[in-house]
């Protein structure tokens, strides 16, 4: 009954990557967002989980004001999904045209030069349009990606990144010294990391509660060298726009003592971007540890 249930899910995304990029554009999204209302007022699992997450991120807001705000939050979410079927008949002149930078200099002077540089992000905005963008400009991105059931699905994903420019690597034991050799040649390395539920992510306070963050950019940071920046990644009206900060690596203390305090920057910095764009951050899952929490050893 499961192995069925993951092959009509799967079959549904890729008959939907075909369809959706047959539709005009405007109609395309206008369905997207109709489906987004629709999740919304059936109010599943993920949907609660959402704006439980949008309330801890927003607790002075009104019971009305948090009904909008999930709105606005599905929307994006639905926009996301719209994109990402879409995304393939792109122009780059349409891709470029439509991303807007802060501190962009932190990303591009690295890339330029070849010296390898780490960004973490979380969950926000559309993180594929951002890497894009960057492979366009030169960059040779790596990133990592849990492997998905079926594989049919996964492997869809693959070369929907592949054909964006992006090597994807599978997460697995040997996935950080291969994205150190990455560094050391100069590569760009991409991490979604604000959710990581399993016995080695790092305890961070973040909006006023305890969330678990990985390690995986702290660690890579200390062995290599290589300069560590945050990016949010919210949507403008005709694209995205991306803000990238630097995180300080500390000098003195233990090597535990160090990852917490970076894993805690990168903390601190995504709540500063999710507190300025809510609706943008796609965190449809668990990220704090409290009420019924169970700790898994294979969650990410």
């Amino acid at each position: 009954m499961k192995e069925l249930k993951e092959s009509l899910v799967a079959a549904g995304y890729l008959s939907a990557w075909k369809i959706v990029r047959w539709l005009p554009e405007k109609q395309a999204y206008s369905l997207f967002y109709f489906m987004g209302r629709k999740l919304e007022q059936r109010q599943g699992k993920s949907v609660k989980r959402l704006r439980s997450n949008l309330r801890q991120v927003q607790p002075e807001i009104s019971e009305r004001e948090l009904d909008e705000l999930l709105s606005k939050a599905m929307r994006s979410y639905l926009r996301y999904w719209c994109d990402t079927f879409r995304f393939p008949d792109w122009s780059t002149g349409r891709i470029e045209s439509t991303v807007e930078l802060t501190n962009g200099h932190l990303l591009l002077e690295p890339v330029k030069a070849r010296t390898g540089v780490i960004v973490a992000l979380p969950h926000a905005g559309n993180w594929d349009h951002a890497g894009a963008y960057f492979c366009g400009k030169g960059a040779k991105l790596v990133t990592v990606a849990e492997r998905l059931k079926p594989e049919t699905l996964f492997n869809r994903f693959l070369q929907y990144r592949e054909a964006i420019g992006m090597e994807v690597l599978a997460l697995d034991g040997r996935v950080i010294a291969t994205l150190a050799q990455r560094l050391r040649h100069g590569g760009l390395v991409a991490l979604v990391a604000d959710r990581d539920l399993s016995r080695t992510g790092i305890s961070v306070s973040f909006f006023d509660g305890i969330a678990r963050m990985p390690a995986g950019p702290a660690l890579l940071a200390l062995n290599t060298g290589a300069p560590l920046l945050t990016a949010y990644v919210s949507y403008r009206e005709k694209g995205i726009h991306i803000e990238f900060r630097n995180v300080d690596i500390p000098t003195s203390g233990s090597q535990q003592e160090k990852v917490l305090k970076i894993v805690q920057k990168c903390a601190d910095n995504f709540a500063d971007g999710i507190s300025k764009h809510p609706e943008d951050w796609h965190m449809m899952q668990r990220i704090w540890i409290d009420a019924d929490f169970k700790e898994r050893s294979d969650a990410k």
